[in-house]
């Protein structure tokens, strides 16, 4: 037991720090840049973007150390956190593009991959620990989200 909450705290901590740092990427451009741009009906508030991402890297948190604490040796396992840390970059990668670059073309392409790399995570922990995988939908459900805003934001400017 001690092991997984070690394991989860540490992948809780990584996600929160690639969320917070690909907050950086965001905040240059949120209050000039983006807020110049056409955007579609349904684009939430600013406001609900951070909780709805904390809440997010948390659930992502907790299901790669669930994976993690069923043993790093094995090679189902290594998969799983393989394709978990790549889509995480991409994540990551995808504020860069979007805002830091301002780049919405990119960054769509850069949110496809990443929903075909979750898509993969979500299969591979699901072959390692159910809950891990279930615990990966509503991040999915979110990106497929945000790829409709991007594209609309794309096709509007």
């Amino acid at each position: 037991m001690k092991k997984r909450i070690y394991y989860i705290t540490i992948s809780v901590a990584v996600c929160l720090l690639i969320g917070f740092l690909s907050g950086f990427a965001t905040q240059t451009s949120i209050d000039d840049w983006y807020v110049t741009l056409n955007k579609p009906g349904f684009n939430p508030p600013y406001w609900i973007f951070a909780p709805v991402w904390t809440a997010l890297y948390i659930m992502m948190g907790v299901a790669a150390g669930l994976v993690w604490a069923r043993g790093s040796y094995h090679v189902w396992v290594k998969t799983a956190l393989y394709h978990f840390g790549f889509q995480l970059l991409l994540n990551a990668l995808w504020s860069i593009v979007f805002f830091g670059f301002q780049n919405p073309l990119m960054a769509l392409f850069v949110i496809m991959a990443l929903l075909v790399l979750i898509v993969l995570t979500i299969k591979w922990f699901k072959v390692v620990h159910k809950l891990a995988a279930y615990l990966m939908i509503p991040y999915f459900l979110w990106v497929c989200f945000a790829t409709v805003l991007n594209y609309k934001i794309w096709e509007l400017n």
